[in-house]
């Protein structure tokens, strides 16, 4: 049985699992935006059934996003630019929105954790098993997974549902954070939590 939601919209009290969303809400307006948009629309489409999936087993979901040196916007800010037509990364914007129960972290640097508040929702969370998602696999995820690990946590990375510019650094830093950082790599198909 679910917890109920409290009514004030703060984070459930416990969830063992919490599912990261890095840099999805992105607007891929960048001289190496074009390679790596190439590779993350395919994920972005296996995340939409990951994060239905997450929902269902009642798996919060987190949107950790870089502020991409924009110090006075948010992150609502950020979602309204990413999904306009004239953004090269409006239809994984437009995929990916953020639902009203969904938390957003924003982050100024490559690491989720660096600098933001994500440590302190997770512990509010009571989580300890993450799965990691998002763009580019040997960027921001690579360096948030660092992070985790190093926090004790147990990281599922799935393969199909983060990209890089190349197939080659995206399969280089899956192996790298599987042989060092202990991550589960599997598909999101395979990938199990809860009752799902």
């Amino acid at each position: 049985m679910k917890t109920p939601r409290d009514p004030h919209g703060v984070a459930p009290d416990k969830s063992e699992w919490a599912l990261l969303l890095i840099d999805v809400i992105n607007d891929f307006d960048f001289p190496e935006g074009p390679k790596l948009l190439r590779f993350a629309l395919p994920a972005a489409r296996r995340l939409v059934a990951l994060k239905k999936r997450a929902h269902r087993a009642g798996v919060p979901a987190i949107y950790v996003n870089d502020n991409f040196g924009r110090w006075r916007s948010d992150f609502r800010k950020q979602v309204a630019r990413c999904v306009d037509q004239k953004c090269p990364g409006s239809p994984i914007a437009k995929l990916l929105p953020p639902a009203d129960d969904d938390y957003f972290v924003l982050k100024p640097k490559h690491s989720g954790f660096f600098s933001t508040s994500l440590d302190v929702l997770l512990s509010h969370l009571g989580a300890r098993k993450l799965i990691l998602t998002g763009f580019a696999t040997d960027i921001c995820v690579l360096f948030t997974a660092d992070d985790a690990y190093m926090r004790d946590y147990q990281l599922s990375i799935p393969v199909d549902c983060s990209a890089a510019e190349t197939a080659a650094a995206h399969r280089r830093a899956c192996e790298h954070m599987k042989r060092f950082l202990k991550a589960d790599i599997r598909p999101s198909a395979k990938l199990r939590f809860r009752a799902d």
